[in-house]
């Protein structure tokens, strides 16, 4: 078969990204602006579709983008149940739980699917998403806490570090599922998993508080004192999530989530900014640590992905401290993206089997 075209669709808080793909080689791509102002019109974040559909095909049309030329549509699939990861059709049931956020977290990409869906609709194709951010594949010992009916969740960054896992192993000639591999994604949040074969099979959940500091995320924080802060009154519920989210992590500490200009600051002198730059990524090195026993020494390569990867001091000292683990790799920058349009090109070559979304969760309890 030759190289499908591929428009995928990854819409955010006030834009949505869209490119059009033959394969994996990028032939277009916009973020189109929406207005802020109208956006907040919407009692919901699926009332938004119809005004999202609308700007999205006029920029196509003033791109001269021929719709009835595109093969198929890719969404970013929010608002989904626990998945394991792979590429999905958008049936009934996926665009069921994506228009009212089955998963209990409205946000944005839960417009994906339905955007993908809407199109591909109109000229007879199909829609999928691939890797969602639901991904769940842990194994059960990643689960357990020490709080018995809490359980550890896989938030992470699944479509970033599953493409950037299938990147480095094409380029050595390695195939996914026959390697094993410490993923991370460091950007605006960070992830840091470990990848069993192709199945992402432990990794910390920094949206729920889990692992390493971010410039928006706390990360890791002993829950004894999170206690005395609720006791004196410091903090409250809404505080903690917002925490864990948006105003945690270097955002807490200098007022910024610019990691770039934390790094200069910490460079030309500032010694809280240095201290709290060189924590985090103090913290990033104890993650990857962490994921090599998981794997039980047997790592064939520790991925870096995500924005923050373009900082070559940043990337010098994760070698430093990880080498001796496994080689380093960098591949900065992220590839949602071309993730997508990779992901739909494996399934329609026939190179990677289709999945079909239940609406069953991956995961539903231990049963005791």
């Amino acid at each position: 078969m030759k190289n499908p075209r591929i428009l995928t669709i990854n819409p955010g808080s006030t834009s949505t990204k869209i490119a059009l793909f033959e394969g994996t080689k990028e032939l277009f791509s916009s973020s189109v602006a929406h207005d802020a102002t109208k956006l907040q019109e919407y009692k919901t974040v699926s009332d938004q579709l119809p005004y999202r559909e609308e700007t999205i095909l006029n920029t196509l049309k003033d791109a001269d983008i021929d719709l009835s030329t595109v093969d198929a549509y890719c969404g970013r699939g929010g608002g989904l149940l626990a998945v394991e990861g792979g590429t999905y059709l958008v049936n009934e049931t996926l665009l069921d739980h994506a228009t009212y956020a089955a998963n209990g977290v409205p946000h944005p990409a839960q417009l994906g699917p339905q955007l993908a869906h809407r199109l591909a609709e109109k000229y007879g194709k199909n829609a999928y998403v691939v890797n969602p951010p639901d991904t769940d594949e842990f194994q059960d010992l990643a689960r357990i806490t020490g709080i018995k009916g809490v359980y550890r969740a896989s938030h992470m960054h699944a479509l970033n570090l599953k493409e950037t896992a299938n990147r480095h192993a094409a380029l050595k000639g390695e195939k996914y599922i026959e390697r094993n591999y410490i993923v991370c994604h460091i950007g605006g949040g960070i992830s840091v998993s470990a990848h069993r074969k192709g199945k992402m099979i432990d990794g910390y959940d920094n949206i729920g508080g889990d692992g390493p500091m971010t410039p928006t995320r706390c990360g890791s924080v002993p829950i004894a004192e999170i206690a005395k802060c609720l006791r004196k009154n410091e903090l409250d519920p809404a505080d903690l999530l917002s925490l864990c989210t948006k105003s945690g992590g270097l955002v807490s500490h200098l007022g910024t989530s610019d990691a770039r200009k934390v790094a200069e600051m910490a460079k030309t002198g500032n010694r809280e900014a240095e201290l709290i730059w060189e924590a985090m990524i103090y913290q990033i090195n104890k993650a990857i640590g962490s994921m090599a026993s998981v794997l039980e020494g047997k790592v064939d390569g520790i991925l870096l992905g995500g924005g923050m990867v373009r900082n070559k001091d940043l990337v010098a000292e994760i070698r430093k401290a990880n080498g001796w683990i496994a080689p380093v790799y960098a591949y900065p920058g992220e590839f949602e993206m071309e993730a997508m349009a990779s992901g739909v090109t494996r399934v329609l070559k026939g190179e990677e089997a289709l999945k079909e979304y239940t609406g069953i969760p991956s995961w539903r309890g231990f049963g005791f």
